[in-house]
């Protein structure tokens, strides 16, 4: 081995080589951690475990800057005592420590896996916090697993002798030019902490978490090989896990909401074409022929070939997104799961193993594809769409035209929903698409050649609105020559709601007011019911429209079909609104915030808890079934049919 003296590197190389020497042991963790659960997964080739501990490093470097953010702040300040030995011995020791921590948290995994086939989350706490013999758990596990014990302390002796390996090399003068080199690279190591926290750069780039895992696997399963536990804690801390409900027995609880779908199967399966376009922030209040009734009938909107289309679809009176951000959007949409206490996708069950209208209809022979013209990862679409069983995604990189760039979110609306047409006529039918637009989004710009063309309303959005709207009469003027199009099912609906300007849409039922349309080219697919109908209906509707065949899970209900025990659910900041019939109950889940009757009160001016017993008392009764199917599937992994 060579001398100290020959071990003494530059500042910044003895931090980078640091922290190599914690992201490489991360890696050995992830290795412990296949080693000891390897049976639990189905890893068939090399080339797709290298694929998954590639996709890993992406997870660890995010944990590990939030772990080690102290430290490196430490390291990085710009000032000569940063050379003092006290003063690294301090940086050392709460290094060591804190990595220390997270390793534990790693190895703890390579056994508690199997009894929970995900990994350790903040509700882990209060899965034992009523334990009165924590301690003796502890001593039991420790002696059960002496051997993780011992491979424990040698790894973590073998991190304490490597730190050390080299040794800073102090500088012989430090001077005004090292105070001003140093400041810039402290500035430029803050900017890439945040980066490599938030998982990337990109202004469209949400900060990553467990969802984003699916897309280096192949099955939700596989995730919590990508992951690592730290990052799965760190991730969770600020989401509060579900709670095991018991209101009513299971028959009883399948009586009120059963979500469980059981298909007619006396009629042969229709093998119809079906195509989602969801519009980035379509109001129901931007859309005239859904609003005839506003400003004394004089209302015109924003959407005039969406009013054209209204006409020749079949929808309700009464159509609600579940959430009120696109990330809540697909899985609502797509796998008829609702968000609830935060978007699904990114909350502690974002890992559990799902249905979609995808995976359903390829079961049938279906080619599936996405289609959202910003760049591949935003918003964790390409992760989750891959997870929903679609097999293609088109996005900004498959555009490959950067002409067309909006310069903020991705291609504009117009030109990718031709490239969308053009795409789709090369697959073999049937076939399911789903598009999710972008144009319509702030900060509210249409394309040079397109200003002053449209409307310009109260609101912002509603000039790119009627972009989006002349985006999608060039879609269907296009569609409609090609082969596919006389035998697709067209569904229409927004992602969410936005601001609004009308009185009518400042309340609780207006802030989540969509259009839901189901358009079929010539058919007496015609019409509107009165009914409340929201986008986790959209999949069961349609399903039951093609005669699938087949159970499943999701959470809404077929729209098409009559119940009286239907109703529509979403979940904002911790409230519960629960509409059914004329009225609309708000909740924390236990006790009724108000109950307003939307036929006669559509400005919720008139607040009648506890002065309807009857209606409230259903209401409540629906809401409380909801929520104990929501929460049990979820904790129990309970959303497919095995």
């Amino acid at each position: 081995m060579p001398n100290q003296t020959t071990r003494n590197i530059n500042f910044y190389a003895a931090l980078c080589y640091r922290l190599f020497l914690i992201l490489f042991i991360y890696t050995l963790c992830r290795l412990g951690f296949y080693a000891f659960n390897y049976h639990l997964f189905n890893i068939d080739s090399i080339g797709k475990f290298s694929y998954i501990l590639f996709g890993g490093i992406k997870f660890d470097v995010s944990a590990l800057l939030y772990i080690n953010s102290l430290f490196l702040i430490l390291q990085l300040l710009p000032f000569k005592f940063r050379y003092n030995e006290t003063y690294q011995s301090i940086c050392k020791w709460l290094f060591i420590v804190t990595n220390t921590i997270g390793i534990v948290t790693n190895f703890i995994d390579f056994v508690y896996y199997p009894f929970t086939l995900k990994r350790t989350t903040a509700d882990f706490a209060s899965q034992f916090g009523h334990e009165h013999n924590i301690f003796k758990l502890i001593i039991n596990f420790l002696v059960d697993y002496w051997y993780l014990l011992i491979l424990l302390i040698l790894t973590v002796w073998i991190f304490i002798k490597l730190y050390d390996y080299f040794k800073i090399k102090k500088p012989k003068y430090y001077v005004w030019p090292n105070y001003a080199l140093n400041s810039i690279i402290f500035i430029v190591g803050l900017a890439l902490m945040v980066v490599g926290m938030r998982g990337g750069w990109r202004h469209s780039t949400r900060p990553i978490t467990m969802g984003n895992a699916g897309e280096f696997v192949d099955s939700p399963s596989e995730i919590s090989l990508v992951l690592n536990t730290p990052f799965c804690l760190i991730r969770s801390l600020s989401r509060k896990a579900l709670k095991k409900m018991d209101y009513y027995d299971e028959k009883t609880l399948n009586s009120i909401y059963n979500v469980v779908h059981q298909p007619d199967t006396s009629k042969p399966f229709r093998k119809l074409n079906v195509v989602f376009l969801i519009i980035e922030s379509l109001g129901k209040e931007h859309v005239g022929s859904l609003n005839t009734d506003l400003l004394n009938g004089k209302y015109k909107g924003y959407t005039p070939f969406i009013d054209s289309l209204v006409n020749n679809s079949y929808t309700f009176t009464h159509t609600y997104a579940n959430g009120r951000k696109s990330i809540d959007a697909l899985p609502s949409v797509i796998s008829g799961i609702p968000s609830v206490c935060g978007p699904f996708v990114l909350g502690n069950y974002s890992g559990n193993k799902t249905t979609s209208i995808a995976k359903l209809l390829s079961t049938k022979g279906y080619e599936t594809a996405f289609f959202h013209g910003a760049p591949n990862g935003s918003m964790g679409f390409n992760s989750y769409t891959h997870l929903a069983g679609i097999e293609h995604y088109y996005g900004k990189t498959e555009y490959n035209n950067d002409d067309d760039f909006d310069g903020i979110w991705g291609i504009w609306d117009e030109p990718f929903m031709q490239f969308m047409a053009q795409k789709i006529n090369t697959f073999k039918q049937p076939f399911f698409s789903a598009f999710f637009s972008l144009s319509s989004h702030h900060p509210f710009k249409v394309p040079e050649k397109y200003k002053g063309k449209f409307p310009q309303g109260p609101l912002e959005v509603q000039e790119p609105m009627g972009y989006t709207d002349m985006a999608l009469k060039k879609f269907f003027a296009t569609a409609s020559k090609m082969p596919w199009y006389k035998n697709t099912l067209f569904v229409l609906c927004a992602d969410h709601a936005t601001v609004s300007y009308l009185p009518e849409y400042q309340t609780t039922a207006g802030y989540f007011s969509i259009p839901i349309l189901f358009y079929y080219p010539g058919s007496e697919l015609k019409g509107k019911t009165e009914k409340n109908v929201q986008q986790i209906d959209i999949m069961p509707t349609v399903l039951n429209y093609l005669h699938y065949d087949k159970p499943y899970v999701a959470f809404g209900r077929d729209a098409f079909k009559d119940n009286p025990n239907d109703f529509v659910l979403n979940h904002n900041d911790g409230t519960y609104n629960l509409y059914k019939g004329d009225y609309l109950l708000s909740s924390d889940g236990k006790c009724t915030n108000s109950l307003y009757n939307l036929k006669t009160d559509r400005l919720n001016e008139n607040n009648l808890k506890n002065k309807l017993p009857a209606v409230q008392d259903d209401l409540e009764k629906h809401l409380k079934a909801f929520i104990q199917q929501y929460n049990n599937r979820m904790i129990e992994n309970k959303l497919t049919i095995d």
